[in-house]
C-alpha cells in the first residue's frame, strides 16, 4: 500500500515513526511493557485491572505463541501524533493532575505532581496510543494486526473520560486516511457497547444515520471470553450485509445490526482477507 506521501507530497505536516516499516519477521501483535500501570498500587483504586496487558503477553509467551522477538514494540504518541485529532488546548488541560485524575477516574492523582502523573499514568496512555496508530497501519500492510491496548472509545478531540485520554482510534483512522492510498472508509465494531459520556445513545445513532454511516454493535455475556469469536463473527455478517467492503456505502448502505450471543463459528475471517484489513485492540475489556 502505498503512502500519499511518496505519490504526491500531500501527507500530513509532520514526520511520524508510527508508520515506519514494520520486519516481515514480526508478527502484527504491538505491545511494550510500559503499557502497563503501577505507582505505590494507586493503580488498584481503579475497577479495570491496569496491568492485564502484560498479563495479556505472559499468557501468549507462556503457550509459545509469541516471544519477545517476533511480536511488535509499540512507540509513544509525540505531541505532534496527537495534535492530529487533539486540541491544543486538551493536551494543555493534561498538565493539570486534576484533570488527569477525573478522566482516569482515580482520585488520589489529583494530589500528585504532574510530572509523576505524566511518566507514571499518562506515558503508558500515549503508548498504547501509539500501539493503536501502528496497529492499523499494520493491519492494512499484512490484513489483519493486533494492539494489546488501546481502545479509547470515551475520548474525543477535546475532552477526555471513563479512563480514556487520548482518542487512539480516531488517530488511526485519521492517520490511514492522511497518509495511505486507497483508505476512505472505516467500519468501528464496539464491544464495550453501553450508554458512555453521552446519556442518550440515539443521539450518535442518528447522527450516523444522517452520514450514511453504518453501525454495528455487538452484545454478549462472556465476550471477554469470546472476544476473537466474536469480532469474527461480526465482520462475516457486515460483509454478508454489503455494509463493509467495496460496496459498502453505496444503495442505501444503513442497517443497525444487534449480535447477541453469537454461536461457535467453523469458518474464519481468511476467506475475506483479500477485502478487508482487520485491527483490534483488547484495551479496554
Amino acid at each position: 500500500m502505498a503512502h500519499k506521501e511518496d505519490n504526491d507530497g500531500k501527507g500530513s505536516s509532520h514526520r511520524t515513526e508510527l508508520h515506519a516499516s514494520i520486519p516481515r519477521t514480526r508478527l502484527p501483535i504491538v505491545y511494550h511493557p510500559d503499557y502497563n500501570i503501577t505507582f505505590m498500587g494507586l493503580e488498584k483504586l481503579h475497577p479495570f485491572d491496569a496491568g492485564k496487558w502484560g498479563k495479556v503477553i505472559h499468557f501468549l509467551k507462556e503457550e509459545q505463541f509469541v516471544t519477545d522477538g517476533n511480536i511488535v514494540e509499540a512507540r509513544e504518541a509525540t505531541e505532534e501524533d496527537l495534535l492530529v485529532v487533539h486540541t491544543k488546548r486538551y493536551l494543555n488541560r493534561l498538565k493539570w493532575s486534576l484533570a488527569v485524575a477525573t478522566i482516569t477516574e482515580i482520585p488520589p492523582l489529583m494530589c500528585l505532581p504532574n510530572f509523576l502523573v505524566q511518566r507514571k499514568v499518562l506515558r503508558p496512555l500515549r503508548t498504547q496510543t501509539g500501539g493503536t496508530i501502528m496497529a492499523a497501519k499494520l493491519a492494512v500492510d499484512r490484513g489483519w494486526a493486533v494492539n494489546v491496548g488501546g481502545g479509547f472509545h470515551h475520548c474525543s478531540s477535546d475532552k477526555g473520560g471513563g479512563f480514556c485520554a487520548y482518542a487512539d482510534i480516531t488517530l488511526a483512522i485519521k492517520f490511514l486516511f492522511e497518509r495511505v492510498e486507497g483508505i476512505s472508509r472505516a467500519t468501528i465494531i464496539d464491544l464495550d457497547a453501553h450508554q458512555g459520556i453521552v446519556k442518550r445513545d440515539e443521539i450518535l445513532f442518528r447522527a450516523a444515520r444522517r452520514h450514511g454511516v453504518p453501525i454495528l454493535m455487538v452484545t454478549s455475556g462472556g465476550y471477554q471470553k469470546r472476544t476473537a469469536r466474536i469480532i469474527a463473527d461480526s465482520i462475516l455478517n457486515l460483509h454478508r450485509q454489503g455494509l463493509i467492503g467495496a460496496e459498502a456505502l453505496e444503495g442505501e448502505g444503513f442497517v443497525d445490526c444487534w449480535l447477541e450471543d453469537p454461536g461457535e463459528m467453523e469458518d474464519n475471517l481468511f476467506p475475506l482477507k483479500q477485502s478487508l484489513s482487520v485491527f483490534t485492540l483488547l484495551g479496554l475489556m
